[in-house]
């Protein structure tokens, strides 16, 4: 499901990205993906999908 339609971000997109980079902030959530930067109405979704990504832990980890 497309959740920011301004930028065609998934909200499947949203969740790897919480899940790998796991940001605090929709601020930093934003340096991985375009969300909430047009007119703003994805930000409650996005932030709903962090809340339930943040509250599982991470099932991988990047090995450097």
């Amino acid at each position: 499901m497309y959740v920011c339609l301004c930028n065609a971000i998934s909200d499947k997109t949203v969740r790897e990205a919480v899940r790998r980079y796991q940001p605090k902030s929709i601020q930093q959530l934003r340096h991985f993906v375009p969300v909430g930067k047009q007119c703003g109405k994805c930000i409650r979704a996005v932030r709903e999908i962090m809340d339930e990504e943040m509250q599982h832990p991470a099932l991988y980890k990047e090995i450097a």
